[in-house]
């Protein structure tokens, strides 16, 4: 049985970006209708998706002070760390040369066509990249400022500054280990793993879970307590997205099909691909990564995959995942209706189609 309506949450954090993005389109107005462009898109970048990294934060405060002193800070609060989602996506869909995002152009696309469009001086590709590069900036820097500001008191929101921090540095630089992985066309299982937690696994789960419970007050061993949770669940919820990004649906995931081996990716999935099918097939696999590939590449990409037994395997380890993470909360010193929402936010997590 639901123990909170997510839909309610997702529509309140909402309502916290769009107020914040108004106060950011105020201050910037002075500069004119091309500020209001980058407010325009920044808007479009926060708008939807699942909100996990709101919800695992919010739920991480309630996990420590059950009772819930300023709502409005701990809004505040867990919508920063949606502002950052959308600075890495931003960023990360021009590095990995994404064409969409949940649908629409991806943001360097979108800035591409209007120049295009208005018949600009020079490289349309060039102002597009430009432009996504300082929004992606723009974006985290806000995340930072919206945290800061959430209206926690600066003793309380230290603490929570400490680890966004941490989690900021973390994820930039997993996005290079992944960029130079790309780049030399090989990635072991381990290599791919470390990839996988530092890229998405701790700011997806375990840092928005440590955030939200240190903003409450949380000690050492709580942190502790969370992260034996969070990690785990955050690897899971990667790979899960892993297996979207090769078989997921398109019409679900708002990305063309077999995204990931388009561009080339070396996930675990691919890894554990390379590793076990035979030898012609495996070549054929590696070959293709980051190319041109029809229909009926993919669809012969994917049987490679799933032949080899990788597609079984990371749907196994997302399970052991799993398990493990619901087992360690089981045992954590935390208030008892949080954690029944975890455990119904990690099935959430892991267990989805987009």
């Amino acid at each position: 049985m639901t123990t909170w309506d997510p839909a309610d949450f997702r529509d309140r954090v909402q309502e916290v970006l769009d107020a914040f993005l108004v106060e950011r389109a105020v201050e910037l107005s002075p500069l004119g209708p091309d500020a209001g462009r980058l407010i325009a898109e920044a808007r479009t970048a926060v708008s939807g998706g699942k909100r996990f990294r709101a919800a695992f934060c919010h739920w991480g405060h309630r996990a420590i002070r059950p009772s819930v002193d300023d709502d409005a800070a701990l809004a505040r609060a867990c919508a920063s760390l949606e502002v950052l989602h959308a600075s890495a996506l931003v960023h990360d869909d021009f590095m990995d040369a994404s064409d969409t995002r949940r649908g629409r152009p991806a943001t360097h696309r979108a800035f591409e066509a209007e120049h295009r469009a208005a018949g600009w001086r020079g490289d349309p590709e060039q102002y597009g990249a430009a432009a996504a590069i300082l929004l992606g900036d723009l974006l985290l820097g806000w995340a930072e400022d919206m945290l800061r500001g959430s209206g926690f008191p600066a003793e309380e929101v230290a603490p929570g500054l400490a680890l966004f921090e941490r989690c900021r540095n973390e994820v930039i630089a997993g996005q290079f280990l992944d960029v130079s992985v790309q780049a030399r066309g090989r990635a072991d299982v381990d290599t791919a793993m470390t990839v996988l937690r530092y890229k998405s696994a701790k700011y997806s789960i375990e840092r928005p879970i440590h955030i939200g419970a240190a903003l409450a007050g949380a000690t050492p061993a709580q942190l502790d307590q969370l992260g034996r949770f969070g990690l785990p669940l955050g690897e899971a919820f990667q790979l899960r997205d892993d297996l979207l990004g090769v078989f997921g649906d398109p019409e679900e995931t708002g990305k063309p099909a077999g995204d990931d081996l388009v561009e080339g990716k070396r996930t675990v999935l691919v890894a554990l691909a390379l590793d076990a099918a035979p030898r012609a097939a495996a070549e054929r696999l590696d070959a293709a990564l980051g190319t041109s590939l029809t229909a009926a590449d993919v669809d012969e990409l994917r049987g490679i995959i799933d032949d080899s037994g990788a597609r079984a395997q990371v749907e196994a380890v997302i399970g052991q995942l799993s398990d493990r993470a619901v087992e360690a909360l089981g045992s954590a010193d935390i208030d008892a209706r949080a954690r029944d929402v975890l455990v119904e936010l990690a099935a959430a997590a892991t267990q989805r189609s987009v």
